[in-house]
């Protein structure tokens, strides 16, 4: 069974959930004590749990991200030259990756050797010990995520725009024993890595295609045969596990300090998977990438999923809306062609759509005409992270024909519920739970009445993180597989978001985030 995060808007419905102990969903009546705080209002639906209706995604405890890993080494055998990620007219294949994250395990190896951390002093991989990355949207950034996993490590990614006191508050508490980073932020992150007392390493260069050389073509003998075995280490590999941690991501730290949420191997890789599917992705994609890297929105829904597809991921380290503009109009010209390396997919927040009106009002008539002509080329754009203004939408639609694709997530699970790929998607709303998930509303009231009212969200999903890194008083409690998200009198200013539900459809609507 899925795990269940269960998040209530009070501390006043004892009797109401106790009462569903005794149901297949809930194990336990001694669970429920003070609760986390996420207020919903609602029209009443039928209590039992909703989902779509589609095949099951796998939730085995044997599944780990090792398989995306495996995904793109394969891709890179099946097709060598295939390209994964271009950034500043650079590219990068996916042998190139995969060679690349090699490396950094292999120094990260090495680093635990020379280790005194407790935990990791004289293990041959890194054991679960933290490896924090600190570098731009790059192929760097990439291999050393990769790398991580493969050494058994867990990536924790770290903001560039964190201050130095932040960088030290997430390093610490996380444990970093090695921070990764590229040469254009050095001297800062060694500093920082001095001072939390951990080792610090630069990440391998990876070099860019193409390179037309016979000395290149024998390059690729030579990545096919460490393809092959690092394929079969993999496969034979009982270091990693389902329920293993891979990836730590820091809250923004809306209420107070940010908080480390856990994400284990098997959540990941079933998000990558219910992501490919419901929005499907697949090779024939190209994502222009824009959003930064250490949260879920930027990291999940337009890397880790393209990259398990075998898509190319092109980054725009730097948000730029003439940029963007100018990017799509490359690839669908004037003449009604589609150039090769055409972005068919993009993602963002409102506000990047709000600085793209903008920018499209700037332009003159004929520049608006051939940049509305090739955005509407386009085979989907999404919006989410923050509530879309109903008129933003409305004039984005009227200029380039797309409603926006709303969806909605948080750090703890990722992305729970979407607006379908096909079919009406009706503005101001996230939709309706992905395959494989599962979403519940309580009332507050126990009533059946249809009235706008507040009640709780629970979301059933196999993408569920494990836990807060070193949070003992914002509690998981584990029984039979199932996960309530359980919040202490320690704890009284967890960020709220207001939702309510049409009846009718049964989609679920996203007003603002209160608190």
């Amino acid at each position: 069974m899925s795990s269940l995060l269960f998040i209530t808007s009070n501390h006043h419905h004892h009797h109401y959930l106790n009462s569903l102990c005794s149901s297949r969903y809930f194990y336990s009546n001694s669970c429920f004590r003070r609760l986390g705080f996420l207020f919903i209002t609602y029209r009443r639906i039928n209590p039992k749990f909703s989902s779509s209706q589609s095949r099951s995604i796998s939730s085995s405890s044997s599944c780990t991200f090792m398989e995306v890993v495996k995904g793109a080494i394969r891709q890179g055998s099946a097709a060598r030259k295939s390209i994964a990620l271009r950034v500043e007219q650079k590219s990068y294949t996916y042998a190139d990756l995969i060679s690349s994250a090699w490396k950094v395990s292999n120094l990260l190896c090495d680093g635990v050797s020379q280790s005194t951390s407790e935990g990791i002093k004289g293990t041959e991989n890194l054991a679960g010990a933290r490896v924090g990355i600190v570098a731009k949207p790059s192929a760097e950034f990439v291999a050393s995520m990769l790398g991580t996993w493969l050494s058994g490590g867990v990536a924790v990614p770290l903001a560039l725009s964190y201050p130095e006191t932040e960088l030290l508050h997430v390093m610490n508490d996380s444990d970093v024993f090695m921070l990764l980073s590229t040469e254009d932020h050095q001297e800062l992150m060694k500093n920082v890595a001095a001072k939390s007392s951990a080792q610090f390493s630069l990440i391998p260069s990876i070099s860019s295609v193409p390179l037309q050389t016979s000395t290149h073509e024998h390059s690729h003998i030579e990545e096919a045969n460490m393809e092959e075995k690092l394929l079969e280490e993999i496969e034979n590999s009982k270091i990693i596990k389902g329920e293993d941690p891979a990836l730590i991501v820091y809250t923004s730290g809306t209420t107070g300090k940010p908080k480390g949420v856990v994400h284990t191997h098997k959540s990941i890789s079933s998000q990558v998977q219910i992501l490919t599917d419901a929005w499907e992705y697949t090779s024939s994609d190209q994502f222009l990438h824009c959003l930064p890297l250490h949260h879920v929105h930027g990291l999940f829904n337009s890397l880790l999923a393209p990259l398990y597809a075998g898509a190319v991921v092109e980054f725009m380290p730097k948000f730029s809306v003439r940029g963007i503009w100018q990017r799509w109009r490359e690839s669908y010209p004037k003449d009604e062609t589609k150039v090769n390396d055409a972005i068919t997919v993009f993602t963002g927040v409102p506000t990047m759509y709000t600085r793209l009106l903008q920018g499209y009002d700037a332009m003159e008539p004929e520049l608006q005409a051939t940049s509305a002509s090739a955005a509407s080329k386009l085979r989907l754009m999404m919006c989410g992270s923050s509530a879309l203004p109903y008129p933003v939408m409305q004039q984005w639609e009227s200029i380039t024909g797309h409603r926006l694709l709303e969806r909605y997530g948080m750090t703890e699970f990722v992305m729970a519920l979407s607006n379908p790929l096909r079919g009406m998607r009706k503005g101001g709303t996230v939709g309706k739970p992905f395959p494989g998930v599962q979403v519940k509303i309580l009332s507050e009231d126990e009533s059946e009445s249809d009235a706008v009212g507040v009640g709780e969200l629970c979301v059933n999903s196999p993408s569920l993180f494990k836990e807060y890194w070193k949070q003992p008083q914002v509690l998981s409690v584990f029984l039979s597989n199932i996960v309530f998200f359980i919040e202490n009198s320690l704890f009284h200013n967890y960020m709220t978001y207001a939702l309510n539900v049409d009846l009718h459809n049964y989609v679920i609507l996203c007003l603002d985030l209160s608190k």
